[in-house]
């Protein structure tokens, strides 16, 4: 079957007003009274939870906003040296911590969302981070624990492979990864989902930035990737969640 054709005006298209003049709001399933999809994917059954040190027990050191804008840049070289578990704790917090939950379908954090809705799952692909073995990881910001996915031979090469040979993207102590749920946000927002998940994508990245600033770490946005790749080595269905954003991490 030929693929249909994207233009750039169809493209375009997304990213303007339009759009959301042409749904029909009636239809959309919380407009039907549908349930919303959950906020976060349960973890496997049997799994074993990896608690984070909580936030009050953090031993961050202060970081003025101002000097961490100012600093602000992508960094694609990294010391050897690894992320503590609290630190880790801090940069999952800052980029998809709960704040407040304000019921089952919806939960404040730190970073906004359209509509609350929070589209996004963050996998780990941990390398060198204290008290964790390397392997996939993936974050349950709803009870800031980690689960194992899985160990994957030869991870940091099936990193460089998945994001088009660029192997900074393996060189860090953590690599996020994080994949869409679209089905979250179509529920209230029908075709619209896909200007607002985008833009979502970006407000939880530069929240890693600004907090590994804290930390005197860095990060790069990688956006570059092998679909199918990315999608195979988390073991993600590629329709129903899909990788969406990459950030290698590394001490700098």
């Amino acid at each position: 079957m030929k693929r249909p054709s994207i233009t750039r005006e169809s493209g375009r298209h997304f990213l303007t007003d339009r759009i959301r003049r042409e749904i029909d709001w009636r239809a959309t399933a919380q407009a039907r009274g549908l349930a919303p999809p959950p906020v976060q994917k349960p973890a496997p059954e049997g799994a074993t939870l990896i608690s984070l040190p909580p936030p009050e027990s953090w031993r961050i050191p202060p970081c003025d906003l101002t000097s961490a804008l100012g600093r602000r840049e992508s960094r694609r070289r990294f010391r050897a040296a690894s992320l503590s578990l609290e630190e880790l704790s801090f940069l999952l917090w800052s980029v998809q911590g709960v704040r407040a939950r304000l019921h089952e379908a919806a939960v404040l954090r730190t970073v906004p969302s359209a509509g609350c809705r929070h589209p996004f799952e963050t996998y780990l692909a941990v390398l060198d981070v204290n008290g964790l073995s390397p392997a996939l990881y993936r974050y349950l910001p709803l009870d800031h624990a980690l689960v194992l996915e899985r160990e994957v031979p030869e991870l940091p090469s099936r990193l460089a492979a998945a994001t088009l040979g660029q192997r900074f993207a393996a060189q860090g102590a953590v690599t996020f990864i994080w994949t869409a749920l679209p089905a979250r946000t179509e529920w209230r927002y029908a075709e619209a989902s896909y200007k607002v998940i985008a833009l979502d994508a970006g407000h939880l990245c530069q929240n890693l930035y600004l907090a590994c600033e804290a930390i005197g770490a860095g990060a790069c946005a990688i956006a570059a990737y092998d679909q199918d790749l990315t999608d195979g080595l988390l073991g993600v269905d590629g329709t129903e969640e899909f990788a969406i954003y990459l950030a290698p991490v590394g001490k700098v």
